[in-house]
């Protein structure tokens, strides 16, 4: 099965740091198009698309523009979240470190849209090591022309900032990122009023993934039409999947919407090492749901993947055979979960904790069947009453592991030896 590289198609093609070879391979053409725009044709163009999110719960692209462009004020904000904080998944640092221009170039056509002048860049704390080549890429662009004051000969402003996290998972939220660029504690906001209306600065505020942006500009580079009619209809486009755990190829991959999950893992992954078979897989990260392997002859896509009780969210697709345990996976989830919380809610600062102690419980063999039906009790709580997605994520891996693995929570249960969690 053959990769279809749309985002990925510049990936060691090219310097990242020189915004003329990116020009060279046709980068910045959606730029000079969309500057020939008004800002609801932009909004148009991107409806016609159908590009929707590619990094939580693929809200269309167009309808978080509508709402900054309808929103008053003079000063609104175009932040590209780069925090990437979700474990095991690597494509925005691929993007940002092979293709950095075609995500100023989204974010510049995202800001005419809406009419605002400055960009800035959320990047996650560990990646620290992109900041040259950032730095680099956007001092090219604007020598080039194509950032800063008037772009391209237009009479349009816009500039892009850099800003560094501190490690927090939990600035991946929205309004914590907005929270965490304005000097304060990284801590989800109230809702409403939303990002749209009352974001950054209190101003309205677009923000989108990595991946999102960079699709914003093929899209007008190569035109809606041509966009649309990849993937599938209701999530056109393509997808950036990264492949972790235990396969034998893992990396970071491109196709269209729509791929199917078995051939992902079997004819492009190699599927399991020799001698071990598959248990389960986790789509989207670690907050993501966990299905068993009569599973996983599924479309990925963002609806297909909702039905399923997860979502596609970043695209992480992580892979276990036999030689793990459903507990222990669940119990590390947790761990990583209740660590991150920000405390500022007690369903996600209280239940975090409590529901990893419940599955330590279970996984050692003291656990009963009143334990099981207090997590999920617990689990449901934190999914419909956590402030922000942090709590509602860490309830995910619970109820879908029991809900597809059941017999194994019974098994810890009967204290039955488990070679993994003892």
């Amino acid at each position: 099965m053959e990769e279809m590289r749309v985002l990925l198609r510049n990936s060691g093609k090219i310097d990242p740091r020189n915004a003329k070879e990116y020009i060279k391979a046709g980068g910045y053409e959606g730029v000079k198009k969309a500057l020939s725009m008004s800002g609801s044709e932009i909004i148009n163009e991107l409806q016609e698309a159908g590009l929707r999110g590619r990094g939580g719960a693929g809200f269309p692209t167009w309808r978080k523009l509508k709402f900054a462009y309808d929103a008053d004020g003079d000063i609104k904000y175009i932040v590209c979240n780069a925090d990437e904080g979700e474990p095991g998944t690597n494509k925005d640092r691929i993007l940002l470190s092979t293709d950095p221009c075609s995500v100023f170039e989204g974010m510049i056509i995202a800001g005419k849209a809406v009419d605002s002048h400055v960009g800035f860049i959320y990047l996650r704390a560990e990646y620290s090591y992109l900041v040259p080549i950032l730095e680099a890429a956007l001092e090219s662009s604007r020598s080039a022309g194509c950032l800063g004051k008037n772009i391209m000969g237009s009479g349009f402003d816009f500039d892009i900032k850099l800003r560094s996290g501190a490690g927090a998972y939990v600035c991946g939220e929205e309004t914590a990122l907005f929270e965490s660029i304005e000097g304060k504690r990284g801590e989800p906001r109230f809702r409403p009023p939303f990002p749209g209306i009352k974001g950054l600065f209190g101003k309205p505020t677009v923000l989108n993934n990595v991946e999102t942006l960079a699709n914003i500009a093929v899209i007008f580079q190569r035109g809606a039409e041509w966009f649309s009619k990849i993937g599938t209809p209701n999530s056109p486009g393509t997808k950036l999947f990264t492949v972790c755990g235990n396969v034998k190829r893992r990396g970071v991959f491109e196709f269209p919407m729509g791929v199917n999950l078995k051939e992902l893992i079997y004819d492009v992954c190699g599927g399991m090492e020799e001698g071990h078979t598959l248990l389960a897989v986790q789509t989207g990260g670690a907050s993501g749901a966990i299905i068993n392997a009569d599973q996983i002859d599924m479309t990925l896509d963002i609806d297909a993947v909702s039905e399923s009780g997860g979502r596609l969210g970043c695209g992480t697709i992580l892979v276990m055979d036999d030689r793990n345990c459903i507990v222990d996976i669940v119990r590390n989830n947790l761990d990583f979960f209740r660590g991150e919380s920000c405390g500022k809610c007690t369903p996600c600062r209280e239940g975090g904790t409590r529901l990893y102690q419940l599955i330590s419980k279970i996984a050692e063999g003291k656990g009963t069947i009143s334990d099981l039906r207090t997590i999920e009790d617990l689990a449901n709580t934190m999914r419909l009453t956590a402030l922000c997605g942090l709590g509602h994520s860490t309830a995910v891996p619970v109820l879908s592991s029991i809900r597809n693995f059941y017999p194994t929570y019974l098994h810890h249960i009967d204290k039955d030896k488990c070679n993994v969690c003892m």
